[in-house]
């Protein structure tokens, strides 16, 4: 009954969040296990050591809110974004000698997330209150306390923005377009007609949820 349970709430996960978290978790589990080393995947098993577990709960909560929120219903233009950020951390990462770029990857789904949700007021380990567009760089102060390089946060945050700048504020500028237009293939591949009767989406409003923060929008 709770195995049914647990696939009933693993199934109705977002179908792209579903399948990144499920790799991640993969991922780390086989380098854990020595099935696959730490340098086949340019992995640093210190990094994931000291800052996983708010990682790894930050991109998937983030992840999927973006999904059943402003991606709602447009899952090839979230595949895309993971595409064109993913490229663009790449070619950036190369200039600045990165091997392992997750957590800048989650930077950048929780940079997006948040500019979207302006008004949404966070809690920070219940000792600081901010608004939701400050939370990268809460999070990159954080990682600076563990002793973590803040390189990788600003990639994400860099590449966040571009995705942001792009997609929500240029188009909407005198004279803006939109540049950024998924391409044919990929919404022949993801997009869907019909909904799915048992989707059970997590409310955006509602970025907290597990220990390190709250949040709620202001005049709620």
């Amino acid at each position: 009954m709770a195995y049914q349970t647990l696939q009933q709430e693993y199934l109705q996960i977002p179908v792209v969040t579903r399948a990144y978290t499920t790799a991640c978790v993969l991922t780390t589990a086989a380098v854990q296990l020595e099935i696959i080393t730490p340098f086949q995947l340019y992995f640093n098993p210190d990094l994931i050591l000291r800052n996983y577990q708010v990682m790894m709960k930050c991109m998937y909560r983030y992840c999927r809110m973006l999904e059943e929120g402003s991606f709602r219903g447009r899952t090839a233009d979230f595949v895309f974004m993971f595409l064109f950020g993913g490229l663009l951390m790449t070619i950036f990462g190369t200039f600045v000698s990165l091997v392992f770029l997750g957590q800048a990857f989650t930077i950048m789904l929780v940079y997006v997330w948040s500019r979207r949700n302006p008004n949404v007021r966070m809690n920070f380990f219940g000792l600081l209150n901010f608004q939701a567009p400050f939370l990268p760089w809460v999070l990159m102060g954080f990682s600076l306390l563990l002793g973590n390089s803040i390189i990788v946060d600003l990639l994400g945050i860099a590449v966040g923005h571009v995705y942001f700048f792009l997609e929500d504020v240029f188009p909407n500028q005198p004279g803006g377009g939109r540049w950024l237009k998924t391409p044919s293939i990929i919404k022949m591949l993801f997009d869907t007609p019909e909904e799915d009767a048992n989707y059970n989406p997590l409310p955006e409003e509602r970025p907290g949820g597990f220990a390190w923060g709250e949040g709620q929008r202001l005049g709620g």
